[in-house]
C-alpha cells in the first residue's frame, strides 16, 4: 500500500506532471567518518523510506509505475559494515512502490519518467548534485524531439503542495510533537536541578541530551544552545564551552526531536537559583510578552499580529524599566526596541525545527489555522557595554519559549512541562540534583 500523504500529494498534482524527490546523501564528517544521517525532511514526509541516496518518482498518469523508488542495492558485504539496506525487493514490499530499481540505473531510467509531460515537480537549489542529475535529464528528454518526444517546460517547486501539507499536523503528527515537547521540557527541568555555579555550559548539555535519549528521543532537534552570562545575549551561541558563574543567567534552547518531530524550548534562569533585581526585571518582562502572544493564539489571527503583539509588550516593558524613552508608537515606528529584541517572535515547528510553509501569501500574513504549530519566543539581550544601559542590566539576555498548537477555540501549549513562572524556577532549584 502506497503511503497516504504520497498518494494525497499524487491527487494535488497538476495534469500531466511527474515529481521527483530525492533523499538525502551520507556526509563525510572528517577522514572516512560520516555525520549521523538524517533523511530529507520532504522525502521521509511522502515516503517514510530513511535510507541515504534514494529517489522517488512519482508519475500519477504512468498506465503501471505511478510510484517508483531508485534504492541502494543489498550488498551484503556492504550491510556487514552499515546495516541491511531496504534494497529492490523491500521498496515495493513494505514501502508501497509499483516498481523499484537499483539507484545505478537512475540516468538510463529516469528520462523514460520524464518524457512526454507538461510540468515537472523539482525543488532546484536544494540539492546541487541532484540538480545537475535532473538538468542533464530533461536536457537529454528534449534532445528526443525530432522522434515526437517532448521534455517538461515548467518546472514547479513541489513545496507548493508538500510544504502546505506540512503545515497542517494531523492527530499522529501531534502526538509525536507532544511527546517531543515533554521530553525536551524535562531535559530542561533537568538542567535546572543540576545547574550550580562552578559547572561548564557542556556539562548542562550533557545532562539535557542525556535526559532527551534517557526519554526514548532520537537525539536533538537542532544544536542545543546553553550560554551563561554575556552568551545568554547570543541568538545561536552554541559553542556551549564558558564557566558558568556565581550571578550569571543561563540561557537553555534545546530540544528533542522524537520520530522525527521536534521540541523547541527556551528558558532563562539564575545560575545560583535566585533572581537579581534587574534578572528578575528583564525576566518578568520577556514573561509577559510570551504570555500576552499566547493568549491571543486562535484561528484567523495573523501570523503578523501575534509579533506585534510582542513588540508591543517589550517596548512597554522597557519603557517601563528606563531602558527606553519617548511613547510606545514612536519606538515601535522607529525600531528603538529592536536593540534589545532584535528577532521574530516566532516560527512553524514540525518535522524541521524552524518548518517549511509560507508566512505570506501573496501579499497578506498568513492566518492561522487548526492543526498548525509554532514557538512563541520574546526576548530581550542586552550585552555588556550596551549604550545608555545601567551596568545592572549587563550580561543579561532572557528568552522564553514555548511550543503552541492552533486548536479548533484557541490554542494549547505542550511545553507546559518546564516552569516559567520565576517563582516556580526558584522552587525548583532548590531541588538540587548532583551527577
Amino acid at each position: 500500500m502506497k503511503p497516504t500523504r504520497l498518494v494525497e500529494f499524487m491527487q494535488k498534482m497538476d495534469p500531466n506532471s511527474v515529481a521527483v524527490f530525492a533523499g538525502a546523501h551520507d556526509i563525510r564528517r572528517n577522514a572516512d567518518t560520516d555525520f549521523e544521517f538524517r533523511q530529507e525532511t520532504d522525502f521521509y514526509y511522502l515516503t517514510r523510506l530513511n535510507e541515504p541516496d534514494c529517489v522517488a518518482v512519482l508519475s500519477p498518469g504512468h498506465p503501471e509505475h505511478k510510484y517508483v523508488l531508485f534504492v541502494r542495492p543489498r550488498i551484503r558485504e556492504e550491510e556487514i559494515w552499515t546495516g541491511i539496506r531496504t534494497g529492490v525487493e523491500g521498496a515495493v514490499r513494505d514501502h508501497g512502490a509499483d516498481a523499484a530499481f537499483d539507484i545505478s540505473n537512475l540516468a538510463d531510467l529516469l528520462p523514460g519518467y520524464m518524457q512526454n509531460v507538461d510540468k515537472l515537480y523539482y525543488r532546484l537549489g536544494n540539492d546541487a548534485r541532484f540538480d545537475q542529475t535532473v538538468i542533464a535529464t530533461i536536457k537529454h528528454v528534449r534532445e528526443k524531439i525530432r522522434g515526437g518526444v517532448y521534455g517538461p517546460t515548467t518546472i514547479i517547486d513541489p513545496g507548493t503542495i508538500v510544504h502546505e501539507m506540512r503545515m497542517r499536523k494531523n492527530e499522529d503528527d501531534l502526538n509525536c510533537l507532544r511527546r517531543a515537547a515533554q521530553i525536551s521540557a524535562e531535559g530542561h527541568v533537568a538542567a535546572m536541578r543540576h545547574c550550580q555555579p562552578g559547572m561548564y555550559e557542556y556539562e548542562l548539555e550533557a545532562i539535557v541530551e542525556y535526559v532527551f535519549r534517557k526519554q526514548g528521543a532520537t537525539g536533538v532537534g537542532y544544536p542545543s544552545i546553553v550560554g551563561s552570562g554575556f552568551n545568554t545575549t547570543i541568538l545561536h551561541y552554541n559553542t556551549n564551552n564558558d564557566l558558568i558563574k556565581d550571578g550569571d543567567m543561563v540561557l537553555i534552547d534545546a530540544g528533542a526531536e522524537y520520530k522525527v518531530f521536534s521540541g523547541d524550548i527556551t528558558r532563562t534562569f539564575p545560575a545560583n537559583g535566585k533572581f537579581s533585581r534587574a534578572q528578575r526585571a528583564i525576566y518578568e518582562a520577556v514573561l509577559a510578552a510570551n504570555k500576552e502572544v499566547i493568549r491571543m493564539v486562535k484561528p484567523g489571527v495573523s501570523f503578523m499580529a501575534l509579533h506585534e503583539k510582542a513588540v508591543e509588550v517589550v517596548t512597554d516593558e522597557l519603557l517601563k524599566l528606563g531602558l527606553l524613552s519617548g511613547s510606545r508608537a514612536e519606538n515601535i515606528e522607529k525600531a528603538t526596541y529592536a536593540r534589545f529584541f532584535m528577532h521574530r517572535t516566532g516560527h512553524w515547528l514540525g518535522m524541521d525545527v524552524h518548518d517549511v510553509g509560507r508566512y505570506k501569501l501573496h501579499d497578506d500574513w498568513r492566518k492561522i489555522e487548526p492543526g498548525m504549530v509554532f514557538t512563541v519566543e520574546p526576548g530581550i539581550y542586552i550585552a555588556e557595554g550596551t549604550e545608555g544601559v545601567s551596568e545592572d542590566y549587563f550580561n543579561i539576555g532572557v528568552r522564553i519559549e514555548d511550543d503552541v498548537v492552533v486548536t479548533e477555540s484557541g490554542s494549547e501549549v505542550i511545553t507546559t512541562g518546564v516552569p516559567k513562572e520565576a517563582a516556580e524556577i526558584e522552587e525548583l532549584m532548590k531541588q538540587t540534583l548532583t551527577i
